[in-house]
């Protein structure tokens, strides 16, 4: 008998060799039914492997994003094998699960799969579903790995090949169709029930321009066609909130090629958008002791060097700056860190001055792949409401936790009610990818644990994602959509200030090292604007909005009432402006809908004689008559409600 421990902590016995399928089946035959995954001791397993250890095992369905992930790496394969169908002599490279769907790679030779081809190919993909063919892993040796791709002349195969030790190497087989896989599989094809070529693509090998161009074919696939029938209207609904074509419809931002790929233009409407979120968030900053301060766009690539910046991104970043002076080079800022890092050393400290907080809305640039850059989300150029905080090891406690509300501050004014935390520790297999010592990293990771933990976040563990220098607490949040979006960081480090050689003078007369927090809010202005014009439609709350009011006189005759009105709104600091255009009423109501100006004043008249304005709000329709004052009122209460205290 061996002994399973299950999430919830309950431990059961079962029979040498059961499977993952054979537990869910002695919890419920619901469970058993829907199982798609599992895992053991952290390893994903197939529903059909025996267990033949004590261990801990979770069991996935379709709800969990661990089943997602097999239920769509299964459906790879069998996309493979209908695209193979009309296709024979493709080459098969690589096919893995991503966030929404799957997609594989082949080369295709002289064929070509194009949009008109994707009925066809759902169709046989469906075929072959309803096929129910299980999924069975073989291992095989690399010598018989190699022998077969290189009798099928697939090089892509064989070069993987050459990188596997012998011995791990497996295959998964399904009806005639055999892959080289990992493992990680739906009990078999006749789960899937829906399915949706979404995008046909080009894709270099391995991503890399010098290689083959490979023919990239994304597709989503469902356990019921209900499932695909929403997802495709969430895709329609996301095509209208799109934040590229709303930026363009609300005359926020723009791009320019003449001023290059990635780097945003941002247009009055989107300045002053942009400059309101940076005023709300320094009143705040002001308010939790924070110091503002500025540093320029370049420093030396000693700087870089120096923090381990150079070392870690200098080859795919923007490249040296040469001057006229020999061997003086400089970089485009990748990071402000390094140079907080010199305002700090700037004099010395006592541990009776700590903390110190620098923020600074400091613009960095990355080289980022041309075929990677996407509106706001994926840019060269960018701001970051970047912060670092100076502290004793006595107050990184207090000080990670007022950060953390900082945060929520800011999620909670904004309408992100729907996250979850993230702690982003260390890829322990591959610790060569971090600097600094263990101890170190050790006590930042409690640390940040232990922060959330009090504070009492929805927060999950995941391995490899930390920062180079230290971990990090990232916060994923939902738009209205669903979507997650990372937003928001907190990062502890303890290997700049080392690096740097920050110290300060302690209570017993001698130097030590500070610990340096990382932190930003919103993490990048460009995408956190995106995110937010997704999640609100354009819609935004009333406090950001670009124009609050818009006033539309009945015709010329009322401008001067228009103008009249106007100035008294702004003088209760409200955003108005008059639409004096020689147009209908109704014309003028329905443009203001579509630029989504929160609230209508329709003058003429009557409303001149009593001094009212009539009131309509954007997507509700008309209010109803207002005096001034009272209408005044209805937007300060409104701000107010959707404004947070901090």
């Amino acid at each position: 008998m061996i002994k399973i421990t299950l999430p919830d902590g309950s431990i059961k016995e079962f029979a040498i060799n059961s499977s993952p399928f054979d537990v869910a089946k002695s919890i419920s035959e619901g469970l058993a039914r829907n199982i798609i995954s599992a895992s053991f001791n952290g390893t994903t397993v197939e529903t059909t492997t025996p267990l033949i250890t004590d261990g801990s095992l979770v069991l996935f369905t379709f709800n969990e994003d661990a089943g997602k992930k097999a239920f769509w790496h299964s459906s790879a394969h069998v996309l493979a094998e209908a695209i193979l169908s009309f296709h024979p002599n493709a080459k098969l490279t690589i096919g893995p699960a991503i966030d929404n769907g799957f997609y594989y790679d082949l080369d295709l030779g002289e064929g070509v799969i194009s949009e008109k081809d994707f009925k066809e190919i759902e169709d046989k993909f469906l075929e072959i579903a309803r096929g129910k063919h299980e999924f069975s892993m073989r291992s095989v040796s690399k010598a018989d790995a190699l022998t077969l791709y290189k009798k099928e002349n697939n090089p892509y195969k064989v070069e993987l090949i050459e990188n596997l030790t012998d011995g791990d190497i497996t295959f998964c087989d399904h009806s005639n169709f055999t892959d080289l896989c990992r493992g990680g599989h739906i009990p078999n094809t006749g789960i899937i029930k829906a399915v949706k070529i979404m995008n046909v693509a080009g894709a270099y090998w391995r991503g890399d321009e010098k290689n083959n161009q490979l023919t990239r074919v994304y597709g989503i696939t469902f356990p019921k066609q209900k499932l695909l029938t929403e997802y495709l209207e969430l895709i329609e609904e996301a095509k209208k909130r799109d934040h590229r074509k709303l930026g363009k419809e609300l005359e926020l931002f723009t791009f320019s090629p003449k001023v290059g790929a990635g780097l945003p233009l941002w247009l009055p409407k989107g300045a002053a958008l942009r400059g309101r979120l940076e005023d709300f968030l320094k009143k705040a900053q002001k308010k939790a002791g924070y110091e503002m301060v500025m540093t320029p766009h370049i420093g030396q690539k000693e700087l870089y060097v120096t923090s381990g910046h150079y070392e870690k991104y200098g080859a795919d970043s923007f490249q040296s700056i040469k001057t006229p002076k020999m061997d003086e080079e400089f970089l485009l800022k990748p990071m402000n860190c390094p140079h907080h890092c010199e305002i700090y050393n700037f004099k010395p400290y006592s541990y009776k001055d700590l903390p110190k907080r620098f923020a600074e809305f400091g613009t960095v640039y990355r080289y980022e792949q041309s075929g990677e850059l996407h509106g706001l989300t994926r840019v060269r150029g960018f701001t970051q409401d970047d912060a670092h905080i100076f502290c004793t090891p006595e107050q990184l406690d207090q000080e990670f936790k007022d950060v953390i509300d900082l945060v929520l501050y800011v999620f909670g004014s904004l309408g992100f009610e729907n996250f979850t935390a993230q702690v982003s520790i260390r890829d322990m297999e591959n610790l060569d990818k971090y600097i600094g010592d263990v101890e170190t990293w050790e006590i930042a990771e409690k640390a940040i644990i232990s922060a959330a933990t009090d504070k009492g976040l929805n927060f999950v563990i995941v391995e490899g994602e930390a920062a180079f220098y230290g971990p990090k607490l990232d916060f994923m949040v939902k738009d209205a959509l669903g979507r997650s979006w990372q937003l928001g960081t907190i990062q502890v480090d303890y290997n700049l200030p080392k690096r740097f050689d920050l110290t300060y003078k302690g209570a017993d007369n001698q130097l030590h090292r500070p610990v340096m927090i990382h932190r930003a809010p919103f993490g990048s202005m460009e995408r956190f604007i995106a995110v937010l014009l997704e999640h609100t439609a354009g819609n935004f709350p009333l406090w950001l909005t670009p124009d609050q009011v818009i006033l539309l006189p009945i015709s010329e005759k009322y401008q001067n009432y228009s103008e009249k009105v106007l100035e008294l709104l702004e003088n209760s600091e409200i955003r108005a402006l008059v639409d004096d255009r020689n147009e209908k009423t109704g014309r003028k109501i329905r443009d203001a809908e579509v630029s989504k100006v929160p609230y209508m004043l329709i003058v003429g008249e009557k409303e001149e004689e009593e001094g009212t304005v009539s009131v309509r709000k954007h997507g509700e329709g008309d209010l109803g008559t207002f005096t001034i004052e009272e209408f005044v009122s209805l937007i300060k209460k409104e701000v107010e409600s959707t404004l947070m205290k901090f």
